[in-house]
């Protein structure tokens, strides 16, 4: 082969490895734009869903009150297994930024592990409350109530099902630029949670005991 046509042939496989490395950056770019999209059409159903606890969220119809119903011991225990889970994805990240598809998937099932926790708690505190007559049905506040963090926890649901996805494809894939993308993508979610799971804590549960 020519020096000529060698030099043409290493230039040809230059340009596609540019070609494809720039269109996996602009997939890249286009997704991640697209996730905080949907992120802050997420903040604008829970805004809403805020909104509809703070005008109804004083109407007991003479039923059971706050104070009657919140146990913040248990609220307070439930908050720390969701803050909990958001340390152990981050160990996940730090670990899929070292390449160790091993710990990645290790602390991604510790995660999942305190995300059941977590929704397993607020099951019981619905069953619970419903055992003791305050249903949805009872109330104003409390239709606004079961909606607004029956909401938060079934996105929590969600989260532990595409965490679940994610290990399952980490464990068949490895962590290759599309699963890093994901797993970026659901550490945005997963946190993002967090940050509502305060809001309730804070607006629903303490302010409404200390009212």
């Amino acid at each position: 082969m020519s020096t000529a046509t060698t030099h043409l042939k290493n230039k040809a496989d230059s340009s596609a490895f540019y070609m494809a490395d720039e269109h996996d950056h602009a997939g890249g770019e286009s997704t991640m734009l697209g996730f905080w999209l949907y992120i802050m059409s997420d903040c604008l159903i829970f805004a809403v869903l805020f909104a509809t606890y703070g005008v109804l969220g004083g109407n007991y119809a003479a039923g059971p009150s706050p104070k009657d119903l919140f146990e913040l011991p248990l609220v307070a225990v439930n908050t720390s297994m969701l803050l909990l889970s958001s340390v152990t994805y981050g160990f996940a990240m730090l670990a899929a930024q070292r390449n160790r598809a091993g710990q990645t998937q290790l602390w991604l099932a510790i995660t999942v592990l305190f995300g059941l926790c977590f929704v397993g708690i607020e099951l019981f505190e619905f069953s619970h409350m419903i055992h003791e007559g305050a249903t949805p049905m009872r109330s104003a506040f409390l239709s606004s109530f079961f909606t607004l963090v029956g909401t938060h926890g079934l996105h929590v649901s969600i989260g532990m099902i595409w965490i679940v996805t994610l290990m399952a494809q980490v464990g068949k894939y490895g962590l290759i630029p599309e699963n890093r993308r994901r797993l970026m993508c659901l550490s945005m979610f997963w946190h993002f949670l967090d940050v509502i799971w305060i809001g309730v804590f804070t607006f629903v549960y303490l302010m409404g005991v200390l009212r």
